[in-house]
């Protein structure tokens, strides 16, 4: 718990942060949110991130998928959605009928938190401060996109859209209300499904996933 306090009190607060950033009402386009997070410092997470992975796809997409954080393989190659949980999804995305060309891929946290065990980096869940942080960009590219439909991938997405904590398991599958008219679906991180370690559970699991992407079509048609 200390060490979790520690981290919450080195976390610049988002004013301070929007202040370094410059005025948000001048960046209009996600090349500037890409250009301008490149050089982000809003929390202590670029320290040891390779680089910045902001959100990438369509610049009109209505849909808009937010997962946590960039994984190792992100980090590695600067995009959103490369690694393993990326390439299940894209499969589930295909399975339910959606196109990932036509969807906006982003997550709530835009530097990769890690543990390093030896040669290993694993993956560390961002603390509440750091996803405050981080939700600067995440409003903007919002902001831009303008999507009828967000879909939260996990805990930290739903807690970076709605602002509070929803329990995951409970609510997936619905789609909440947001800020400023956006629909939120809530569902699993596909990294969730990797970890379950009996096939048959894993399998039912990414059925009911395919079966929360299929609800898109409701919001937006096919």
């Amino acid at each position: 718990m200390a060490r979790q306090a520690r981290r919450d009190a080195s976390t610049p607060s988002p004013t301070a942060a929007e202040s370094r950033d410059g005025d948000p009402g001048e960046i209009a386009t996600l090349a500037e949110i890409r250009r301008l997070a490149a050089g982000c410092q809003r929390c202590d997470l670029y320290k040891h991130a390779t680089q910045v992975v902001t959100g990438e796809g369509s610049d009109h997409a209505r849909l808009v998928l937010v997962g946590e954080q960039p994984g190792d393989q992100e980090d590695r190659q600067g995009h959103p959605f490369v690694g393993p949980a990326g390439r299940l999804l894209d499969q589930c995305l295909q399975e339910a009928e959606l196109d990932r060309d036509e969807c906006y891929v982003t997550n709530a946290v835009k530097h990769f938190k890690f543990e390093r065990r030896g040669k290993r980096r694993i993956h560390e869940r961002p603390n509440a401060g750091e996803v405050q942080a981080c939700k600067w960009w995440l409003d903007k590219e919002l902001k831009i996109l303008k999507p009828r439909l967000a879909v939260a991938l996990g805990a930290t997405a739903v807690r970076a859209l709605l602002g509070r904590a929803v329990g995951v398991m409970k609510q997936r599958g619905q789609i909440l209300p947001g800020p400023d008219g956006l629909q939120i679906l809530v569902t699993v991180h596909p990294s969730y499904l990797l970890r379950i370690p009996d096939s048959d559970a894993a399998e039912r699991a990414r059925a009911a996933f395919i079966e929360d992407l299929r609800k898109i079509h409701g919001v937006l048609g096919k």
